[in-house]
């Protein structure tokens, strides 16, 4: 009578190999649900916000996001300091099965679609540029960003959000395209969520920023667009 111990070796690999793809959708599958979930309460709490009416500093910030944890983060600031506030997007990267694919696939690419592709940023003394952070280095998007426009004279501010970490050889390298593109000074901010199953809350996660991020509110104008 023939026995599992029995297998060949390439039936034992192939259920091997069967057992690790329907690992890796599982864990893709739970991930979609998450960040579908954050999504949705990013939304909601965007929506409720007092819209930016123009900026009423020389501030701007330009952010990318996909389950709107970035997002969040950016009006946030905006509102604090009154700032422009100017959205990028890259819809092969959107929330979904799809889009969480080509995000694994291009996390450390430096090149993506966006739109808009450039800003006229003269008006503007300081530049924050938001992105979530994929396989320990700022998104494409950011990255394709920075190499398509001009920050001369200007004060540039990386900001992040994650759940595991960054590397530093990233932020460096995202630090000298600024400064080859014009930029005076660099510096970088971030905030870790935590993992996938125990995360701050949007709340918290805010809260943090103000803490640590020493944001400059402008007279009269942040206190009357706190949500």
């Amino acid at each position: 009578m023939l026995t599992i111990s029995w297998w060949p070796w390439w039936k034992w690999g192939a259920a091997v190999l069967v057992l690790a793809v329907f690992a890796a959708f599982a864990v893709l599958f739970v991930v979609t649900r998450v960040e579908l979930h954050q999504a949705k309460v990013s939304a909601q709490r965007l929506s409720s916000s007092a819209p930016q009416t123009g900026p009423a500093s020389r501030i701007a910030v330009v952010y990318f996001s996909r389950s709107g944890n970035t997002a969040v983060a950016a009006a946030h600031i905006a509102r604090r300091m009154g700032a422009g506030l100017f959205r990028l997007k890259a819809p092969a990267y959107d929330v979904g099965l799809p889009g969480i694919l080509h995000a694994l696939h291009d996390a450390r690419s430096h090149e993506a679609v966006i739109a808009p592709t450039t800003l006229d940023l003269r008006g503007f003394d300081t530049v924050y540029l938001g992105s979530p952070i994929w396989l320990y280095s700022p998104s494409p998007p950011i990255w394709e960003f920075a190499r398509r426009n001009r920050f001369d004279g200007k004060d540039v501010v990386l900001f992040n959000t994650f759940n595991s970490k960054f590397e530093q050889h990233f932020i460096d390298e995202f630090r000298q395209i600024v400064l080859a593109q014009g930029a005076r000074s660099f510096r970088h901010l971030f905030v870790k969520r935590g993992r996938m199953g125990r995360q701050l809350t949007t709340g918290e996660m805010l809260d943090q920023i103000d803490a640590e991020w020493s944001l400059v509110e402008v007279a009269g104008h942040a206190s009357s667009q706190n949500p």
